[in-house]
């Protein structure tokens, strides 16, 4: 496998592993059983695995982008900060990519999941559910609406944190084109003290994953505004979690 920018053969872009954190991360726990033991096999898929099944695009509801709204009774609304996110999905020479489905979760605005095994004992939202999705225009844009989510604290070290973050699932056409990454907040100083983001290997690298507020955006008396772009490979190919490799 190619470790340079270079384009190979099969016409995609490998990634800058420089650039992407290494598997096996001992200060983030989780990552020593999940990482690889054994040397890596390239396992190319077929043309069926990466045309089909496909999503059927006209499934997105009118609330699936709004999570102040999407679980809320009627008349109610989620509790806490209102934003917007918006961004684009970018090829590896700043295209945007259109159709592609952007599914998100978080946390609740106290830092709590809607999950059965949530061991934080902050308080649930009944009016927030956690998830939504969109679907990219035709330059890659998606927006979507929400409450800011909280830092929570997991088992890690004994008193580690998450900063508030948001996860992204994006879909092409088929179900085995996923991509995974986080959004970060622009001055969180929960960010720099979280041993997952620590295993970012470049400070760049790690900004590339946090939101910009954009206060041009924001909607007066209503909601701020943060911007995330995510490109989809390349030599500076946002962080997918689920692709360390490279797509």
């Amino acid at each position: 496998m190619s470790l340079t920018n270079q384009r190979p053969a099969a016409g995609f872009f490998a990634r800058d592993r420089g650039w992407q954190p290494e598997a096996l991360t001992p200060q983030y726990k989780t990552s020593v059983a999940r990482s690889p033991s054994r040397a890596l096999l390239s396992m190319p898929q077929t043309l069926s695995e990466v045309t089909g099944p496909v999503f059927g695009h006209n499934v997105i509801g009118a609330l699936d982008n709004d999570l102040i709204l999407n679980f809320a009774k009627s008349g109610e609304s989620a509790i806490g900060p209102r934003i917007i996110v918006y961004g684009r999905v970018l090829d590896e020479s700043g295209r945007g990519v259109p159709n592609v489905m952007v599914e998100f979760w978080q946390a609740n605005a106290g830092g709590r999941y809607r999950h059965a095994k949530e061991g934080y004992i902050a308080p649930l939202d009944p009016n927030f559910g956690g998830c939504g999705r969109a679907i990219t225009g035709e330059d890659g844009s998606y927006e979507f609406r929400t409450v800011q989510p909280g830092p929570y604290p997991w088992p890690n070290r004994g008193n580690d944190w998450r900063p508030a973050h948001i996860h992204f699932s994006l879909f092409g056409q088929g179900f085995a084109q996923r991509l995974i990454t986080q959004m970060y907040f622009e001055g969180d100083p929960m960010i720099w003290k979280c041993p997952i983001v620590d295993v970012v290997p470049h400070r760049e690298g790690i900004e590339s994953l946090i939101a910009l507020l954009d206060m041009d955006s924001t909607v007066p008396m209503d909601a701020r505004a943060y911007k995330f772009d995510m490109v989809l490979r390349g030599k500076r190919s946002t962080l997918f979690e689920n692709k360390l490799e490279g797509n």
